[in-house]
């Protein structure tokens, strides 16, 4: 198997105020989708929002879940300053403020904040690696 993750699903209650927080509120690039799914390009990686109950029935699993999912989404920065602003935009456009940026103890500065649906995210700035897209091609 080759390592990586070519898309991440989000299960959302409300197809349509997901979609206008991540394209609107965010500002992610919506590619044209069916109208059950959305899905936007996020530099080498896909994120698709689909229907809790569709997502769940179409894994075979159950849609209830509540508390921490034991895993976050990270969108990596280039300065603290970007950090603070993509938080800030975050929570201008719906989202949850869960942890004020601030530095952390191995050494970068971060924050986190919940999606309409609860998902968490971390926006970081990591000094001593960049851990974002490569820019070759760019």
């Amino acid at each position: 198997m080759q390592p990586r993750i070519s898309m991440i699903t989000l299960g959302v209650r409300d197809l349509e105020k997901s979609i206008a927080f991540y394209e609107n509120g965010l500002g992610f690039p919506r590619m044209d989708s069916p109208p059950e799914v959305a899905f936007f390009t996020l530099n080498g990686t896909l994120l698709g929002l689909f229907g809790r109950e569709a997502l769940a029935e179409d894994a075979h699993v159950s849609p209830e879940g509540t508390g921490f999912k034991a895993f976050s989404l990270a969108h990596n920065v280039a300065s603290e300053e970007e950090v603070d602003a993509v938080v800030e935009q975050a929570v201008n456009a719906g989202a949850t403020l869960v942890k004020k940026p601030e530095k952390v103890f191995w050494g970068g500065y971060s924050g986190y904040f919940t999606d309409p649906d609860g998902h968490l995210w971390e926006v970081a700035h990591n000094p001593h690696f960049w851990v974002g897209p490569s820019d070759a091609g760019a």
